[in-house]
């Protein structure tokens, strides 16, 4: 029976130190420093005291944020236009050579003259007579400078300078 009572008090005895021990020992948080972040709001109160001055910009001087870019419209944009006026520009200049070159192997076949090149019958530019192909290559033509005259039209309508067309 001794030896339980040793025990309880033994067990008292080390239930009663491991509190003081505790006690005598730092916090392990002030070993490391420990950061404080400062919000608007702890400012606020800060400065309310008087304990600090805020130097900067007022809300007042905020920089209004720009609006949000609407979405990419390629008919607003002149550089498109200068894209689409060159692609018809060279097909233009194509459809031009292509007329000049049937019309010089037509020339050069009526005079019996030495032809160089002659025409192509494969690539489809075959009719039953050279005044008709003489007209469908015209007629290329004329459709390649509508779509160019179209192009115009749509640029002034959006306010394109006529230069971002000629490439300027």
């Amino acid at each position: 029976m001794t030896r339980y009572f040793y025990y309880a008090v033994t067990l008292g005895f080390v239930l009663a130190v491991i509190p003081l021990r505790a006690a005598n020992q730092p916090p392990e948080e002030t070993d490391t420093q420990t950061t404080m972040v400062w919000t608007n709001g702890d400012l606020e109160k800060l400065h309310s005291f008087g304990l600090i001055s805020i130097v900067g910009q007022n809300d007042q001087e905020k920089p209004k944020p720009s609006p949000a870019a609407g979405p990419y419209v390629r008919t607003q944009d002149p550089e498109w236009y200068s894209v689409q006026a060159e692609t018809l520009r060279d097909e233009l200049e194509r459809r031009q050579t292509q007329l000049r070159e049937y019309r010089q192997g037509i020339d050069d076949a009526r005079s019996l003259r030495k032809t160089t090149g002659g025409m192509n019958l494969e690539e489809g530019d075959f009719t039953t007579s050279p005044e008709v192909g003489i007209e469908i290559l015209k007629r290329n033509v004329r459709e390649v400078q509508m779509e160019i005259g179209d192009l115009e039209d749509l640029a002034r309508r959006h306010g394109i300078p006529p230069g971002k067309l000629r490439g300027q």
